[in-house]
């Protein structure tokens, strides 16, 4: 059991002696109690549902020293042992995405758990009295900045530059008084606050070079079908192809018919196919190994989760230079500038015709596995 130093009452000097040192003894220590609380958490969710599985599996294999929690949206409330569903509505079909009905039940179970640290996943779930409710708990509260104002105004309809300022501002308002934020991008510019802990995100042990698998000649895709990634520009550079490679999109969202119909003005309907979602880590890394590349191209990924799968699996990717994972991904990353057509173009030639790099790949998969940074995560938090 962990322990940590506690002093022992010493009795007082005597006239015109030294004072004693207090004595120390060793008592149990608490185990370090965090509560992750997303709201955006669904079926067909990507980065965050990934983290937080991946979380959930790694404290659940820890002996001591860690006790982990997390709350999310469900169809109704459900307190099992670390996991806590609170009723919601269903808000879209696409991937799952539910509403919550207010934060009352919020912050009732972090009273019933008492964490010493609770994470906050995004802005949207009353962060400012989930904030004080947590306080009043005596426990720090850390932001988790995953997205953008960027990225989230590509996703809705209209200029963008109508939004990124009230996304801002509501950012700021949100994560005011937040005792740390923790992000893999720099947070600045839409908090105006700086990272005080990285967002440390890595892959399943099912994301790893295998044998058996032969490298096929199309190209993937796997995410949302959304405006905010890039998947309308993937579908322009495989019309502008010289080679008449076919593109397969993993996934669904709103873009799916508009998609449909634009490869169909390209004349290139015959080469673009739709599979659906594919949650089985197993099937989804023989998907990225069989494909000639994994092309990634949004320019508002904050890092990027697909990208690094895939090049663990063994699969070159394509992606942005803004996208974190590609420095991660090294020498296995072909990258374009932002708006840059006839760049993602050339960069989806150069990872096709480029060799699969295996023991990169494997080296890859090593250094970025989920129980190492966990490990690096749970130190950082300890020390706040």
């Amino acid at each position: 059991m962990p322990l940590r130093a506690a002093r022992n009452p010493c009795p007082p000097a005597a006239p015109g002696s030294e004072s004693p040192r207090p004595a120390l003894r060793l008592l149990p220590r608490e185990p370090l109690r965090v509560c992750d609380v997303a709201l955006f958490y669904a079926p067909r969710s990507g980065g965050i549902r990934t983290y937080l599985d991946a979380k959930v599996a790694w404290a659940a294999a820890q002996a001591s020293g860690f006790e982990h929690h997390v709350i999310v949206p469900g169809s109704e409330e459900r307190h099992d042992g670390g996991r806590h569903t609170l009723p919601s509505v269903a808000l879209t079909a696409s991937n799952g995405y539910r509403l919550p009905l207010g934060i009352s039940r919020l912050e009732q179970t972090l009273t019933r758990i008492r964490p010493d640290v609770v994470l906050l996943h995004d802005p949207f779930w009353g962060p400012v009295n989930v904030t004080r409710a947590a306080h009043r708990l005596g426990a720090k509260v850390v932001a988790v900045h995953h997205g953008s104002s960027e990225l989230d105004a590509a996703g809705l309809p209209g200029p963008d530059r109508i939004y990124v300022p009230l996304l801002r501002a509501w950012l700021r308002r949100a994560y005011r008084s937040a005792d740390a934020v923790m992000s893999v991008v720099d947070p600045y510019p839409d908090c105006g606050r700086n990272a005080d802990l990285p967002l440390r995100l890595g892959v399943h042990e099912a994301f790893r070079p295998r044998s058996g698998v032969t490298r096929g000649d199309h190209v993937l895709y796997v995410g949302r079908l959304g405006r905010e990634k890039g998947v309308l520009e993937l579908l322009d550079a495989a019309a502008g192809s010289r080679e008449p490679w076919e593109l397969r999109l993993v996934g669904s969202g709103p873009l799916e018919e508009p998609l449909r119909a634009r490869a169909a003005r390209h004349g290139i309907a015959d080469r673009v196919s739709f599979l659906p979602f594919v949650a089985d880590r197993g099937e989804l890394a023989r998907l990225y190994a069989s494909a000639s590349c994994v092309v990634m191209p949004g320019v508002h990924e904050t890092f990027g989760l697909v990208g690094l799968e895939a090049a663990a699996s063994g699969a070159r990717v394509v992606a942005c230079t803004t996208a974190p994972s590609a420095r991660e991904c090294g020498e296995l990353a072909h990258r374009f500038e932002p708006g840059d057509v006839r760049g993602l173009r050339a960069a989806i030639a150069a990872a096709r015709a480029a060799r699969q790099d295996l023991a990169s790949a494997a080296s890859l998969a090593w250094r970025m596995r989920w129980e190492q940074l966990f490990a690096a995560e749970q130190h950082g938090l300890a020390a706040l």
